[in-house]
């Protein structure tokens, strides 16, 4: 196919690169920063640097919009579309509704996420073979979808146009505070005087990780699922005096934590009742 990517960021221009990779031709990207023009120049050394509707233009078969999620709909309110044209959006939080300037002009229209973490470098490429990407579309257009997410080497999860958000929430969740929750520790190590904390966190962090995916709540070790408020409250009186920042989050965290430690009878009810009298205090000196 011949395609064009609007917005040569982290992720547009590594799938740039990817389709090329696939057999596909990218004739024209855009990006106005610095740092797009030279992603451009090292990913898609073949591609013409233009703008955003010389790409539209120029892209006949595929459009691939990558750029913020708010800037989508002003962005595509003004460019010109073609009849027959495939224009699909990366984000995970929209979904066909904010295409619909193109799919007015006769294009064809379909949210590709790719629920992966991207550098907007040459390493990308090596991560993205068996990469879910998000994917709404209308029915005739799923064997096309299908076929781009094979070129890409992922494979398709189909979600509703109403479910985007919350899928989109869910990797948020899981991904972007992800990284909050290892800097934090990493930091509280530091203030523990731990040197090099990456050391002490790698090997348990993947375990972690690793365990929890593969079985959910039963996962679930330390403190909170042991019921041990003792230790909770010292972990608090000390953070408090350290780090007080960081209390609110691991307050909520714990909180969520017994939750699902309860549901998943990890955690008696009776055993969770002084552990969350602690959590309950501090939650409500920082509500007050």
């Amino acid at each position: 196919m011949i395609v064009g990517v609007i917005g040569a960021g982290r992720v547009g221009a590594v799938l740039g690169a990817a389709l090329a990779r696939a057999g596909h031709t990218v004739v024209a990207a855009s990006g106005s920063s610095p740092a797009s023009a030279a992603r451009i120049a090292r990913l898609l050394p073949d591609t013409a640097r233009v703008s955003p509707a010389e790409v539209a233009r120029a892209a006949t078969d595929l459009l691939l919009i990558a750029v913020p999620d708010d800037a989508i709909g002003p962005l595509v309110a003004d460019l010109p579309f073609q009849s027959g044209q495939v224009v699909a959006h990366t984000s995970g939080a929209q979904g066909l509704a904010v295409l619909a300037p193109a799919a007015a002009q006769g294009a064809r229209t379909l949210a590709l996420h790719p629920a992966m973490t991207f550098a907007g470098t040459g390493d990308d490429l090596s991560r993205l073979p068996g990469t879910a990407y998000g994917v709404t579309a209308p029915l005739g257009l799923r064997p096309l979808a299908t076929r781009l997410v094979a070129d890409l080497g992922g494979t398709p999860e189909w979600v509703t146009e109403a479910d985007r958000p919350l899928y989109h929430a869910a990797l948020a969740q899981g991904a972007n505070h992800l990284v909050t929750l290892v800097n934090e520790a990493a930091d509280r190590l530091r203030d523990a005087g731990v040197v090099r904390p990456e050391n002490v966190l790698g090997p348990l962090l993947r375990a972690a990780l690793d365990n929890a995916l593969r079985y959910g709540d039963a996962a679930l070790t330390g403190p909170v699922s042991r019921g041990d408020a003792g230790t909770v409250a010292r972990h608090l009186e000390r953070l408090t005096a350290v780090a007080p920042d960081s209390v609110p989050a691991y307050v909520a965290m714990a909180r969520r934590t017994a939750d699902r430690a309860i549901a998943a009878g990890r955690l008696r009810p009776i055993d969770a009742e002084r552990l969350l009298d602690v959590l309950a205090t501090p939650r409500q000196e920082v509500q007050a």
